[in-house]
């Protein structure tokens, strides 16, 4: 037992992240940092995480970030010894500093961390993360955002529906079905950003095809989150917008290069109005009943 207690000592103090690294283009808030596991002066946060995960279910913590009183912790869990690290599960806890109270936050496989975004005025970035749900299947990807939530003092994740994110990308094969996806994150002109999604089934000739274009953003006055089924024209604007991967963040978009979006994009240019004058025109006029 004391070898195996050795062992995972070690799994903590030495990890070496595969499927968590962050990626800080954008400055991280001055108040969060990343704990550096063979630093000295991270030996307490490090010892009261374990002993606050003891309880819980982990082969290794590959990641902790702090942010005033909470960390925000990354555990991943092996089925066996033997089994391909690739197959490792993910568990993100939120952990608080003062309590030892464990919440866990997030669960899938193959976690990447993202840039540090921004959703909302006079707030701090937001630190993006893709994850799917499965292994050796057809899995879908989603998207969240942690941030430290200072009411209850932890870190919460953003657009959550039950053990869910935002849905921007799925593997797996409609039956009868052509299934276009197109998703990209945009920069907004006031700087803020949003995530769009535009899902498009075609049943065949004999039945109507189907749309479904959501926004998923942060309401400006409230501060809440916003996932927002368009529809309409402010449905086809977001799908040119889509389409045409304008001011979006470079590598966070796909599906632009699908036939649907080639098309959407053609049709926009045939009925762009016609805006130039007439060749004759010299600037010329004069009102009704001037000429004699």
């Amino acid at each position: 037992m004391r070898l195996l207690r050795s062992l995972f000592v070690y799994s903590v103090t030495a990890a070496t992240l595969t499927i968590a690294t962050p990626i800080s283009a954008q400055q991280a808030p001055d108040t969060f940092r990343w704990v550096d596991f063979h630093s000295t002066k991270e030996t307490d946060t490090v010892a009261w995480v374990k002993r606050s995960l003891e309880p819980e279910k982990w082969t290794a913590i590959r990641e902790i970030g702090v942010e005033y009183d909470a960390a925000l912790v990354v555990t991943t869990l092996r089925a066996t010894p033997q089994s391909d690290p690739a197959s490792d599960t993910f568990t993100v806890w939120n952990i608080s500093l003062t309590s030892h109270v464990v919440a866990p936050l997030l669960k899938g496989v193959h976690l990447r961390f993202l840039d540090w975004m921004f959703f909302a005025d006079g707030k701090p970035r937001e630190l993006g993360a893709l994850y799917d749900d499965c292994t050796d299947c057809a899995p879908t990807t989603f998207f969240t955002a942690f941030h430290y939530d200072h009411s209850p003092h932890m870190w919460v994740p953003r657009w959550m529906r039950g053990t869910q994110a935002v849905p921007i990308w799925s593997a797996s094969p409609s039956q009868g079905v052509a299934w276009t996806q197109v998703y990209a994150f945009m920069n907004e002109p006031n700087g803020r950003q949003l995530i769009a999604t535009w899902n498009h089934f075609d049943h065949g000739p004999n039945d109507p095809s189907g749309d479904s274009v959501f926004r998923y953003d942060l309401d400006p006055v409230s501060g809440l989150e916003r996932t927002q089924l368009l529809s309409g024209k402010e449905a086809e604007a977001m799908k040119q917008r889509l389409c045409s991967a304008q001011n979006v963040v470079p590598g966070l978009e796909r599906g632009q290069d699908s036939p649907l979006c080639q098309q959407t994009l053609k049709q926009h240019v045939e009925r762009k109005p016609v805006t130039t004058p007439p060749a004759n025109n010299h600037g010329q006029s004069e009102p009704p009943g001037t000429r004699h």
